[in-house]
């Protein structure tokens, strides 16, 4: 009988613990997870377990720029964010595709509410980290060499993605260059 109490009370502790894990797990788990600021982030894809994760860190809105039927994405994603309370905003970018107006549509989205905690997602926080790119030099003011070390730390964008951002930085006024700009194949 003393065996049995012990097995149970032991069972109850590590449940615990595993709540407590739980509640302490931050977003910076889900996928090339990156911060931006106190109210911005961009990431891969997360997790249904990830989106609770997001919620529990006072996130308020999940922008998605890839499209939902792709493979890796999460099915149900929408109901699952707004079921959690957090709005869900979709903005399906074809990945050899984008197109500026997919950028000003986020850009839109973004300005409506820029102090509302977002994380702004695709599949591996490829198109998320260009759109994060040019929407913190254009409408953050954040240096161009930060910006593009934050986005190298992801990934170095292709020739179509580069057409892309040096399109939407040039329409801004902005140069493309700076000492840490290694755009390659330029």
């Amino acid at each position: 009988m003393r065996q049995i109490r012990r097995s149970r009370y032991f069972s109850v502790i590590l449940g615990l613990g595993i709540a407590v894990v739980a509640i302490a797990e931050s977003p910076d788990t889900i996928t090339n997870y990156r911060e931006y600021s106190s109210v911005y982030a961009s990431a891969g894809q997360p997790t249904e377990a990830q989106l609770k994760t997001l919620q529990e860190n006072d996130f308020e809105r999940v922008i998605y720029l890839a499209y939902s039927d792709h493979e890796s994405s999460l099915t149900g994603e929408d109901r699952i964010v707004k079921n959690l309370g957090m709005e869900y905003v979709h903005v399906p970018v074809e990945w050899e595709a984008p197109t500026k107006t997919d950028f000003y549509m986020f850009v839109a989205i973004m300005e409506q509410a820029p102090q509302k905690k977002t994380l702004l997602h695709c599949q591996v926080n490829f198109r998320a980290s260009a759109f994060s790119f040019l929407y913190r030099v254009i409408y953050r003011d954040t240096p161009l060499d930060d910006a593009k070390e934050d986005m190298n730390s992801v990934w170095a964008p292709n020739e179509t993605w580069r057409k892309l951002i040096f399109e939407v930085l040039q329409e801004n006024g902005i140069s493309p260059y700076c000492d840490v700009c290694d755009w390659g194949g330029q």
